[in-house]
């Protein structure tokens, strides 16, 4: 006996994704219901081998559907989600507006997958940043080891972290800039992306730094460990998919780096490729599809007593988004509803 499903935003690339990820891992799924706006209604939507048609999101009966993974943004999971909780159907939310709510867990599986019960106070569980996700998978194994006191990174956040709006004026100003005449101004992004990096995702926030850097900060303690200080710097990069961290870490006692790089091999979820040679590491065209997290440069960092620097690479449609999601839903399978 399998689960009632529904995913929220079928027709996005995130939607998609978890659509893609249920089917390749297996989940079992009895009936699936595809939703997306009304602009959206019959779209097809593929699903493992079979094809579905969406629904209509605003008229959608929730009751006696077991979960539900919205990708659908804030404004409209602010309707809707509570509609589905309300119905019985246990939300697994992938936008930002629940992850800051003391009520309502927010979830890495590898990390703090026992937090998850916490989905009773409002049958409603929250997905984090894609930027976060990777960084406290690569994180907590170290925690566990040598108890992390503070953290800087600086991201490298592919374009469809922005949805297809970003990857669409990536794609045509490229082809622009060899076109004369048909150069494509800024539109999704506040200046050319193409050939270009911004320091610059989300809104500015009154201290100077923006919102997805708060979030890192504010996900991070709330997901691994109040007590760690983080500090970001993200930054928007002309790749399409594929979201990479520099991470410096610094603990409160004395990790080697070969233990490091041993813990992390060791780790769910983690993948480490450090060959220190012309490509023994990762970078973002690879990592495009696969589940895991992707761990290279690991070394000592010598300005400080402990420390350690480290490059970490991941799928930002998936780990970042829709795999995180669907692993959520598998916690939940073993843990709670207990069907499959």
């Amino acid at each position: 006996m399998g689960y009632k499903v529904v995913v929220a935003g079928a027709t996005g690339n995130v939607g998609r994704e978890m659509l893609n990820i249920l089917a390749e891992r297996e989940f079992p799924v009895d009936e699936i219901a595809a939703l997306a706006s009304r602009k959206s209604l019959g779209t097809e939507i593929s699903f493992g081998d079979k094809t579905v048609k969406t629904k209509d999101l605003d008229t959608f009966d929730f009751t006696g559907w077991d979960i539900a993974l919205f990708a659908v943004g804030s404004d409209a999971t602010k309707i809707y989600a509570p509609k589905a909780a309300a119905a019985g159907c246990i939300v697994i939310d992938n936008s930002s507006l629940y992850r800051y709510d003391p009520a309502v867990p927010l979830i890495v599986p590898e990390v703090n997958a026992d937090a998850i019960m916490g989905y009773k106070n409002k049958n409603i569980i929250a997905n984090p940043n894609c930027s976060t996700a990777q960084m406290v998978v690569a994180l907590k194994p170290l925690h566990d080891r040598a108890k992390i006191k503070r953290v800087v990174v600086s991201t490298y956040q592919s374009v469809s972290g922005a949805g297809k709006e970003g990857i669409d004026e990536l794609w045509d100003q490229t082809k622009g800039l060899y076109v004369p005449g048909q150069e494509v101004a800024p539109k999704k992004f506040s200046k050319q992306i193409a050939f270009n990096v911004i320091p610059h995702i989300d809104v500015f926030l009154d201290d100077g730094s923006t919102k997805e850097e708060w979030k890192m900060v504010a996900e991070t303690k709330k997901i691994l460990d109040p007590s760690i200080k983080v500090t970001a710097t993200c930054v928007r990069v002309p790749v399409f998919v594929g979201h990479s961290e520099s991470i410096n870490i610094e603990f409160e006692e004395f990790l080697d780096e070969h233990e490091a790089r041993d813990i992390l091999r060791e780790a769910p979820g983690i993948m480490v490729i450090d060959k220190r040679e012309p490509g023994g590491y990762i970078t973002p065209i690879e990592c495009v599809g696969d589940y895991a997290t992707y761990i290279s440069r690991i070394r000592q960092d010598s300005t400080i007593d402990n420390g350690i620097n480290l490059w970490c690479v991941s799928d930002n449609l998936r780990k970042g988004a829709a795999l995180n999601a669907v692993q959520i839903a598998e916690v939940l399978g073993n843990r709670v509803l207990k069907k499959g």
